[in-house]
């Protein structure tokens, strides 16, 4: 992959897989049922910032439509000086809504494929990668295998400002059992700006 991915470049081929078909549940068949609502959860347990590792049970945990689960740590609040992180867990076809940081941003997956639109460049790659999101330049990316994959963000801030700028330019319209009306939904109604809120990813 070169460092500046040219428009509509594409993975190698072996390592694209086929989106999954839709049952007429509307879910993909052997993936978990999604939520039905997104949620904002915050940590289950307690943390000591001075400790040096964290749980995810000790992390905000979030729930993003169409098909993103987040755990998130702002490093101000976990003894970071300089670094904050979003895990995701992300299903086939969904992503974070369109949205752009105050600060640069890394993306690390080692499996899984991804489309990302980055500023005004749109190209698709596969894992294992290191992806390079300036700070602000608007971005989102959906995920373009057949099974979830799990993406680490890093962010240059212990604090990182967030916009939300729209719903996520890459989500393609799936078949009526695959919950169309509900996509139509999401891309026609862009959800309130909401400046430096650490949960508008």
């Amino acid at each position: 992959m070169s460092a500046h991915p040219a428009p509509e470049e594409k993975a190698p081929e072996a390592a694209v897989r086929k989106a999954p078909s839709c049952s007429a549940s509307g879910i993909a068949p052997g993936s978990a049922r999604l939520p039905e609502k997104e949620f904002s959860n915050p940590p289950t347990r307690a943390h000591d910032p001075k400790a040096h590792v964290f749980s995810f049970d000790q992390l905000s945990h979030f729930y993003r439509q169409p098909g993103e689960f987040t755990h998130r740590l702002n490093g101000d609040e976990y003894g970071f000086e300089g670094l904050s992180f979003i895990i995701t867990e992300t299903h086939p076809g969904g992503g974070p809504g369109l949205h752009v940081h105050d600060t640069e941003e890394a993306h690390v997956l080692l499996e899984g494929t991804a489309r990302y639109r980055i500023g005004s460049e749109t190209f698709t790659v596969a894992g294992p990668y290191v992806a390079n999101v300036p700070a602000g330049t608007p971005h989102t990316f959906v995920n373009a295998g057949a099974e979830p994959f799990r993406l680490v963000a890093v962010f240059g801030s212990k604090r990182p400002g967030t916009t939300r700028l729209g719903p996520n330019p890459l989500v393609q319209l799936q078949p009526k059992a695959c919950g169309e009306s509900d996509l139509r939904r999401l891309q026609a109604s862009p959800p309130a700006p909401n400046s430096g809120a650490p949960n508008a990813r």
